[in-house]
């Protein structure tokens, strides 16, 4: 997913610091991060990412194979 949006043209961000998800999540709200993708075990089994917007706090679970056609709409 990452390389799919690098070359996409969108630039990303990836936190993989030895952090708990918690300070993650505050450390992109602070620094503003306006799409949050959040990829764990239990959706990488289910075949979906949660997918965060700043904006609204909407969460949604969005399947791997479409994460990078719905972030470039949103970005849109």
């Amino acid at each position: 997913i990452y390389a799919n949006l690098l070359d996409a043209g969108i630039e990303v961000l990836l936190d993989d610091r030895d952090a708990r998800a918690g300070v993650k999540f505050a450390d992109a709200e602070l620094i503003g991060i306006p799409i949050r993708v959040t990829i764990g075990p239990k959706g990488i089994a289910d075949g979906v990412v949660e997918l965060t917007t700043r904006s609204d706090g909407e969460m949604d679970l969005i399947k791997i194979d479409d994460v990078i056609s719905k972030i470039t709409d949103l970005l849109a």
